[in-house]
C-alpha cells in the first residue's frame, strides 16, 4: 500500500499534480553573488554587499529566512524578524564576503533545516535569533583582524547567546494541495526574562518588471488578516495564473 507521499511522488512524475511547484527554492543569500554583479571589474562582493540588500532590488533571484517560492521564483514567502535592538530587520542570513572572512566567505548565523519530504509537502526549519543586538560590525572586524592563520570568530564567540537569551523560531510548511500551503510559526523565548519580538511573515514578488523585458506588474490582495492572494503577471506561474497562501499562524511560548 502506497503512502500519501509515494502517491504525491507518482503524481509528480506523471505530471498530473505538480507537487514540487513550491519548495525551499528561495536562496539563503542573493547579495554578493556573481549573477547580481554588474560592476565594471567583476567585483561581485563589493558591488552588492549585505548592507545594500535591504534597499536594492535583485534582478535574478531573491533571498530570505526559511523561505519558499515557486519553481520559477516569481512569488516568494519568508520570515522577517526584529528584536527591538537591531538597527535593521533580520530579513536574510548575514555572512562575510571573501575579503571580510579570514578564510573566505562564511555565513555567521545559527539555522537548521530539520525536515522535508521529497515533494516538500511538509517542511520544518529552525532559526536562532539573539535577543541582544546582532553583532554585525564585531563579526566583520574580528575576523578581519584574525588573519589567514587565525581561527574564525563565530557568532557563538560574540556572547549574544550567553544565558540563553535568544529565541528559537520554528517554521513549518504543510501543503493541503499543490498551491494551498499552510504555514505555522512558533517562537520560544529560551531566556529567563521577558523579551519582545516582532514577526513579519512576508509575501512578495521577485522584481521582473524593472529591467525592460516585461513591464507588467503582479498584484497582491489581502482578503482578511490571515488570508491573501497573489495574481501573477505571467500565466505560467500556475494554470489559473494565481497562487494563494492561507492560514499563516504563529504561536509564542
Amino acid at each position: 500500500m502506497k503512502t500519501s507521499e509515494e502517491s504525491r511522488l507518482e503524481q509528480s512524475r506523471n505530471r498530473s499534480h505538480h507537487w514540487k511547484r513550491w519548495g525551499p527554492y528561495l536562496s539563503e543569500r542573493a547579495w554578493g553573488t556573481v549573477r547580481e554583479d554588474y560592476s565594471a571589474y567583476g567585483a561581485a562582493w563589493d558591488y552588492f554587499p549585505h548592507d545594500h540588500a535591504r534597499s536594492r532590488a535583485y534582478r535574478w533571484n531573491e533571498d530570505g529566512i526559511a523561505g519558499i517560492c515557486d519553481r520559477h521564483q516569481r512569488l516568494c514567502f519568508a520570515l522577517a524578524l526584529w528584536n527591538g535592538r537591531d538597527p535593521i530587520l533580520k530579513e536574510r542570513l548575514f555572512g562575510l564576503t571573501g575579503q571580510e572572512g579570514n578564510h573566505g566567505e562564511d555565513v555567521k548565523e545559527l539555522y537548521y533545516y530539520l525536515d522535508s519530504t521529497p515533494t516538500h509537502s511538509y517542511m520544518r526549519y529552525l532559526y536562532k535569533y539573539p535577543q541582544a543586538e546582532y553583532p554585525y560590525a564585531d563579526l566583520v572586524e574580528r575576523n578581519r583582524q584574525a588573519g589567514r592563520a587565525g581561527s574564525e570568530y563565530e557568532l557563538l564567540d560574540t556572547g549574544v547567546f550567553d544565558e540563553d537569551k535568544y529565541f528559537d523560531v520554528f517554521i513549518d510548511y504543510a501543503k493541503a494541495d499543490i498551491e494551498d500551503i499552510l504555514v505555522r510559526i512558533e517562537v520560544f523565548n529560551r531566556g529567563a526574562d521577558k523579551a519582545d519580538l516582532d514577526l513579519l511573515p512576508t509575501l512578495w514578488f521577485r522584481n521582473t518588471w524593472s529591467w525592460g523585458a516585461d513591464p507588467r506588474r503582479p498584484i497582491l490582495r489581502a482578503h482578511s488578516r490571515v488570508s491573501c492572494s497573489a495574481a501573477a503577471a505571467r500565466a505560467t506561474l500556475a494554470p489559473s495564473a494565481t497562487a494563494s497562501m492561507r492560514r499563516v499562524g504563529w504561536r509564542s511560548g
